[in-house]
């Protein structure tokens, strides 16, 4: 089972690199990750789970914050109207985006990152990702809103990228400019 001490935190050198693509069909090692992967985000939702094996509640995870170098990603979330994404990602590609922007109120966080970043960070409001299932079939998802922010934080973190690269450093709380605030 995964658990916190298993998640690398910032400064390790894998969250800043750009991870691998993993080949197809995939390995059962690959989708028995990608499977774990998922279940520790389900298990950091459950109340009783989180606590017992203290664990931080996410909505996704990605395989650089496990030291693995590896194109992969498990997200579980209910967006506001309680549609339920659950899906492990392999190899996932943006394939269109949006003009449009839109940011959390809140602001973002990580597993990864141990502290309160403070800040709007600017995202597409709506994306087309392509990747793998964890069933090994292709998955062709159009996200909108905090289900997109989720899914590109996630692939942020294949491509090297943390999301308070995003923030504008001179106005962290300033509006981005075509964008929409979400809560």
């Amino acid at each position: 089972m995964i658990t916190m001490d298993d998640i690398v935190r910032e400064g390790h050198p894998s969250l800043r690199k750009k991870a691998l693509e993993v080949p197809i069909p995939p390995s059962d090692e690959d989708i028995q990750l990608l499977n774990n992967m998922l279940t520790f985000i389900k298990n950091s939702q459950d109340e009783k789970l989180a606590e017992e094996y203290n664990l931080r509640p996410g909505v996704g995870l990605a395989a650089p914050q496990l030291g693995k170098d590896k194109r992969m990603c498990a997200v579980h979330f209910e967006d506001s109207k309680g549609k339920l994404y659950s899906y492990g990602l392999i190899n996932p590609k943006i394939v269109s985006h949006s003009v449009e922007q839109a940011y959390l109120s809140t602001g973002e966080g990580c597993l990864s990152v141990d502290r309160d970043v403070e800040g709007y960070v600017p995202r597409s409001a709506r994306i087309t990702v392509k990747a793998i299932g964890l069933s090994g079939g292709e998955l062709k998802l159009r996200l909108r809103d905090y289900a997109a922010i989720v899914v590109q934080h996630e692939i942020d973190h294949l491509n090297g990228v943390m999301f308070y690269d995003h923030i504008n450093s001179e106005n962290p709380f300033g509006v981005p400019e075509n964008s929409k605030s979400i809560s």
